[in-house]
């Protein structure tokens, strides 16, 4: 790990219950850095929010933790209660259609997959909970990356097409009919054949919080067993959305 990294993330570890404020001079007592030293990591953590400074004067400063980490702290409180509210429905499912069940969220620019079921057919598919996907490769990360708000769209984009990756009027047009058709598809766009399929999960602000995703083999996504996977899917996703406080209009869901 970087030094100058881990220097700060400990001089935020001081901080707890008993010593929600701190000075610089105890800061620099308690982390063995000099004031100067100290003095400059704070600053930067102050410039981004996760300190601030509640007094200073010729002889000294005082510090609090800052309302970064409370946003970020709820980044991590929505992820761990979609995931323990999502589990029993994700099992349920995975038992009805015989396929793998992911959830799978946005993570800065990328997805991440944060729970799973498998399938309980012989061959299965390698899908690790904590695997990190391009926004722009599979049924759930494309699920996410169109319900991201325009401004981090662009950002994604723009990378993607830089890198080659995307064709960038095609890409838009895809992002464009998920939005409208309320549901993702993929074919061998992570392995090779294999398809994906995706629905939204929102949460009591009508935001898209987490893609459930079903994949599996090609050779079962076909006919009445396709619609019996996309079927059953919308309704396990609208069943936990409403379990998070969504109250928009959703199919299938008997509250």
């Amino acid at each position: 790990m970087n030094q100058s990294v881990k220097k700060a993330l400990n001089l935020l570890n001081l901080f707890n219950e008993k010593n929600y404020e701190l000075s610089l001079k105890e800061i620099s007592k308690r982390s063995n850095l000099p004031k100067p030293t100290a003095y400059r990591l704070l600053t930067t953590l102050e410039s981004m929010n996760y300190v601030y400074k509640v007094k200073e004067n010729e002889h000294d400063s005082r510090y609090r933790l800052g309302l970064k980490l409370l946003e970020l702290g709820q980044l991590v409180s929505d992820q761990l209660e979609v995931r323990r509210i999502a589990f029993p429905y994700m099992e349920s499912l995975a038992n009805d259609i015989q396929e793998a069940v992911h959830l799978v969220v946005t993570n800065h620019n990328e997805a991440t997959y944060i729970e799973k079921v498998e399938s309980s057919k012989a061959i299965r598919l390698y899908t690790r909970i904590g695997k990190n996907s391009a926004l722009y490769v599979g049924s759930g990360p494309k699920l996410l990356l169109a319900n991201l708000s325009k401004e981090k769209q662009e950002i994604i984009l723009n990378q993607a097409e830089a890198e080659g990756r995307i064709n960038r009027e095609e890409f838009e047009q895809e992002l464009h009919s998920i939005r409208l058709d309320g549901y993702s598809y993929s074919n061998g766009e992570q392995d090779e054949n294999t398809t994906g399929i995706s629905f939204p999960i929102y949460d009591y602000q009508s935001r898209v919080v987490a893609a459930l995703t079903i994949s599996g083999l090609s050779t079962y996504f076909e006919g009445d067993n396709l619609n019996k996977i996309k079927m059953k899917s919308e309704e396990t996703a609208a069943i936990i959305s409403r379990k998070l406080g969504f109250r928009g209009f959703v199919q299938g869901v008997v509250d």
